[in-house]
């Protein structure tokens, strides 16, 4: 079962890739702006003098993340880059990130557990640790997140995120379906482990899981103009973050999940 509870706030997470598109995204209203490259992958890592950057943008008026690649590319590189990441922070005076993930790409079960195990002791006291499960888990040749939510639990994580890794594919509601995704928020929080939710969710989307109870709902092509390589757009955000709070004020408890045509006017 998990230790700590979750260090993020509740609400809609912006990815961006630069200290403008962080700006625009906190003026939107994001609540957590979660720092990724799209063009190094689904989890793609920024360089730390971006990240850094963008913690400067921020200026504590949000919570801040960083996305880290897979566990697959070792762990003791993943653990290096979050150093530099840390010094580059430090340097620049600006608050450190509340969180960071990396993805199961290219492992199975065991070896994510003990990717993960390594992973959590090399960056201990550095940040929580989101666990990661792809929605399209056969493209990314890893475990079902069925599994991967009970081994995260097993392993102390606190937040379970599930993303879709072929990012040029369906979105997470296509791949896998609104019922789906509820079951594993359901067993994501019998286990306490608090659901994040993303994967190229449109507006219609993030108004269907927003029913489901996933804790954290997380957005990039939908915040842009242009697509997932176009630019974060205030406008944008503030519609999803409108959208994610209608639904959750609306949230039956008998009834997990609500319809779009349930939730927006």
């Amino acid at each position: 079962m998990n230790g700590a509870p979750s260090r993020l706030p509740a609400g809609l997470l912006v990815s961006v890739r630069s200290a403008a598109e962080a700006e625009e995204a906190v003026a939107g209203g994001a609540a957590i702006i979660d720092v990724k490259e799209p063009a190094r992958g689904p989890l793609g890592r920024a360089d730390a003098a971006v990240a850094a950057a963008i913690a400067a943008a921020v200026a504590g008026r949000a919570a801040w993340t960083v996305a880290c690649g897979e566990l697959a590319d070792g762990e003791r590189a993943l653990a290096e880059h979050l150093a530099a990441v840390v010094e580059a922070c430090a340097a620049a005076d600006v608050p450190v990130p509340a969180a960071f993930k990396a993805g199961p790409a290219g492992l199975s079960l065991d070896r994510w557990r003990a990717a993960h195990d390594r992973l959590a002791a090399l960056v201990a006291g550095r940040g929580e640790l989101v666990a990661v499960a792809y929605a399209d888990w056969r493209a990314a040749a890893t475990a079902e997140p069925d599994r991967l939510i009970a081994a995260a639990a097993d392993a102390g994580a606190a937040t379970m995120l599930i993303d879709t890794f072929d990012k040029s594919g369906a979105g997470l509601l296509e791949v896998a379906g609104i019922e789906r995704v509820e079951a594993w928020v359901a067993a994501a929080g019998r286990l306490g482990l608090a659901m994040a939710l993303a994967g190229r969710l449109s507006r219609g989307d993030v108004a269907r899981v927003a029913g489901c109870g996933a804790r954290i709902v997380g957005v990039r092509s939908a915040a842009c103009e242009g697509g997932r390589m176009g630019q974060v757009s205030r406008g944008n955000v503030a519609a999803l973050e409108g959208t994610l709070s209608a639904g959750v004020a609306v949230v039956d408890p008998a009834r997990p999940c609500h319809s779009p045509e349930e939730i927006i006017p």
